[in-house]
């Protein structure tokens, strides 16, 4: 097992009506907050009008962006950094999925600062303070309320990349499952691939660490277990909580410590899906993850077995990928390109491995050569 360090400064608020609280927290912070949000789901979940409320009750400025999309770019957080450096704000405030959050996490660092979010991604330059941030969590996927960590897009360049920094945490997040009640099957399904990929990712790492094995494990099943059943009955709260709290766990350190590293090559394949086709991140994931384990049968048998020993009481890799392949195909994810609605042709094919190459797609652990590019695209299709 590797020395490791806990540290996870997110207070977090789980249950119904927890919202409430987010005015109390802010005035505590300070006086005016920069309010970012989607395209308007908020408004129809209830989740805005709670927020709106529990900031004036603490007579809590507010400057609104909106329009941050489920793949963030780097041209709405540079605009909304703007905002609040025009504006004056003493806070960033998240209302949304993961898309807003991580968009939040680079606002706040870009505000201080006159560059794009851009440098501080691919390593330019890096933070040197940040604004307070506070998360009001609509979708359960990404876990990005209680991590200091984020992706942004940058469409010209096709590449989106992942960074992360201590100043990235949020102060505190505000999870009420009744806000996830009305979001639609498809994302939902997403969300619960989001989560168990997140672990897969800690399980193919490298590290003898069997407590967060367990842990990931428990994360799987618990998701595994409850997650068809909320497919057939969405707006069941218990369910919603089940599913909520399992993405959270999946990425806010349970699942590393004890690893020298995670693996994290599938999500390096399902960015450059998303770059190129806009997929959602949930789906570009289970499409990825059965072609890489693929990959990795006769590499790491050992590994993929016990995991399907662990999870489905299977014992061969490939009764074990088939598995993954079943419950995702059952909760209505893709296993396919084409399943994902992209017609592979030649030039797709092409294009898709020019990305891989740019965006320099490779796992921590299990490294992926050219050839092995060549071979994930054609069982992704």
């Amino acid at each position: 097992m590797e020395n490791f360090v806990i540290y996870n400064p997110v207070k977090l608020y789980f249950g119904k009506g927890v919202t409430g609280k987010i005015g109390k927290t802010a005035s505590g912070i300070g006086r005016k907050a920069l309010l970012v949000y989607g395209k308007g789901s908020v408004k129809k979940n209830g989740s805005y009008q709670q927020v709106i409320s529990s900031l004036q009750s603490e007579n809590i400025g507010i400057v609104e962006y909106s329009g941050i999309r489920p793949n963030p770019v780097v041209e709405d957080v540079d605009a909304a950094a703007a905002l609040g450096r025009a504006e004056n704000v003493d806070m960033v405030i998240a209302v949304g999925g993961g898309s807003v959050l991580d968009s939040a996490k680079y606002i706040a660092i870009s505000i201080p600062v006159a560059h794009s979010c851009w440098d501080f991604a691919t390593g330019k330059t890096k933070p040197g303070k940040a604004l307070p941030i506070l998360g009001v969590l609509t979708l359960a996927a990404t876990g990005s309320e209680m991590n200091p960590l984020g992706v942004v897009q940058h469409n010209a360049e096709k590449r989106k990349v992942g960074f992360g920094h201590h100043l990235m945490f949020p102060r505190a997040s505000f999870l009420d499952p009744a806000f996830t009640t009305g979001v639609p099957a498809n994302y939902t399904a997403f969300g619960i691939a989001d989560l168990i990929a997140h672990a897969l990712e800690g399980w193919f790492g490298e590290g003898d660490s069997t407590l967060t094995d367990r842990f990931i494990i428990s994360i799987i099943r618990e998701a595994m277990d409850y997650g068809p059943k909320l497919m057939e009955n969405l707006h069941d709260y218990t369910l919603r909580a089940k599913i909520m709290y399992a993405a959270t766990m999946a990425l806010n350190g349970l699942t590393a410590q004890g690893k020298k590293t995670g693996d994290w090559g599938v999500h390096a394949i399902g960015h450059c899906l998303s770059v190129l086709w806009d997929i959602p991140h949930g789906a570009s994931l289970s499409v990825a993850y059965p072609a890489w384990m693929e990959l990795q049968t006769q590499r790491i048998p050992g590994r993929i077995g016990t995991l399907g020993k662990e999870v489905f009481g299977l014992q061969s890799p490939e009764d074990t990928i088939g598995a993954f392949k079943n419950f995702f195909s059952k909760l209505g994810c893709p296993v396919s390109l084409g399943e994902a609605g992209i017609q592979m042709n030649e030039d797709k094919q092409n294009e898709l491995l020019e990305v891989m190459a740019l965006n320099k797609v490779n796992g921590m652990v299990h490294k992926l050569s050219q050839e092995d590019h060549q071979l994930l695209v054609r069982q992704m299709i």
